[in-house]
């Protein structure tokens, strides 16, 4: 009961404590919609291509023209628009002027395809398209000259386009801005609890209010655990107020399956405070306690992509990289919200909870040492 009293009042006085709300709170909404917003062109996956359109002049027969003639009415779907050459036009000098993508003559000889030396996006299509139609025609006319009734099956199954089943290992499905910084930002805010966290035991020294819980009776033990815990709560409801407004306001994607990233950020939670504690019984001071956790977390925030993704880092980097706890977590995160990737949170969760027993350990053995708080 001690313990949960104990962790109740930190939890209260926190909240009342404007900074906290300020910087725990509005501070990490401000900066998601800032950085969400303004790189939004730097996450876009899609690449728009406007109509292509091609000019065609078709002077076969019998089954290549009747082909042709499906080819270009099936292709108006996928916007590809086939206009056909009109008296005294010149389709090559119609293209070199810019005026179509592509121009094609359909004889009985063959097809030829006139296109633009500058290569780009459309005339790909145009040609892989092409291509496509060209080896299916060829391949039915081989099948007609060998037996005419198998070609008519193949021509009734030409719609089924199943043969080939195409899975992707890596998801296509890619976060936005809005949803990159949603994340990034929530576990860096997360981490700078290691501020308020730093003064859980100190506070009560500079209060002059750690002689009077030494007289109380209360153990050093209850006294610790109930900080952290109400410190770690004060954390975790941050970070929950944070995501649901970003989730439910800003429409930021996190997943099918937000209670396992809620206990990756929970585990966050207890690193950030861990960190204030540990650093705190290092420190002889609240203010070098201060400016160590304020070097330390831009930097661990930097290497863990919290300002932008680091996808291509190689060299020492690419190891620094590695020992940064957010790395772990923001890719566990990004995991498992984009790839349903649950084992995932494995390695970030085993990161958190060891680098916070340490840290914890670091403090118990400082406070033990002391005769007071």
């Amino acid at each position: 009961m001690n313990i949960l009293n104990i962790a109740k009042k930190e939890i209260i006085s926190s909240f009342r404590d404007k900074r906290t709300l300020f910087f725990m709170l509005l501070f990490p909404i401000v900066l998601i919609i800032i950085l969400g917003t303004a790189l939004s062109s730097a996450f876009e996956q899609k690449l728009k291509v406007d109509d292509v359109q091609v000019l065609y002049q078709n002077q076969s027969s019998g089954g290549l023209s009747v082909g042709f003639k499906i080819f270009t009415k099936e292709a108006k779907k996928s916007g590809i628009n086939f206009k056909k050459i009109s008296t005294g036009m010149n389709g090559k000098q119609e293209v070199k002027q810019g005026h179509y993508d592509a121009y094609i003559e359909v004889k009985d000889s063959g097809i030829k395809l006139y296109q633009s030396d500058k290569q780009n996006i459309k005339t790909s299509i145009i040609q892989g398209m092409l291509t496509a139609f060209s080896n299916q025609y060829n391949a039915v006319s081989e099948m007609i000259k060998v037996n005419p009734q198998h070609a008519k099956m193949a021509l009734a199954n030409r719609s089924h386009d199943n043969y080939i089943k195409e899975t992707s290992i890596n998801s296509n499905d890619k976060p936005r801005s809005i949803d990159y910084y949603a994340v990034t930002m929530t576990t860096l805010i997360a981490l700078y609890g290691a501020m308020s966290a730093s003064f859980l035991i100190r506070g009560e020294r500079l209060g002059k209010t750690a002689d009077r819980l030494m007289a109380a009776p209360l153990r050093k033990g209850e006294i610790f655990t109930g900080k952290l815990i109400g410190g770690m709560l004060t954390n975790a409801i941050c970070i929950f107020l944070v995501v649901m407004v970003s989730k439910f306001i800003f429409k930021a994607n996190w997943g099918e399956n937000l209670g396992i990233v809620l206990i990756v950020l929970l585990t966050v939670a207890l690193f950030a405070v861990s960190l204030g504690l540990g650093i705190s019984a290092m420190t002889k001071t609240g203010e070098a306690a201060i400016a160590i956790i304020n070097v330390i977390i831009p930097l661990v925030g930097f290497l863990g992509g919290a300002y932008f993704p680091l996808d291509h880092l190689g060299g020492a980097l690419a190891v620094l990289k590695k020992l940064s706890p957010l790395t772990w977590t923001n890719e566990a995160i990004t995991n498992i919200i984009f790839s349903n990737d649950i084992a995932a949170m494995l390695p970030a969760i085993a990161v958190n909870i060891g680098l916070s027993g340490l840290l914890l350990l670091i403090a118990i053995v400082s406070l033990r040492r002391r005769e007071g708080l």
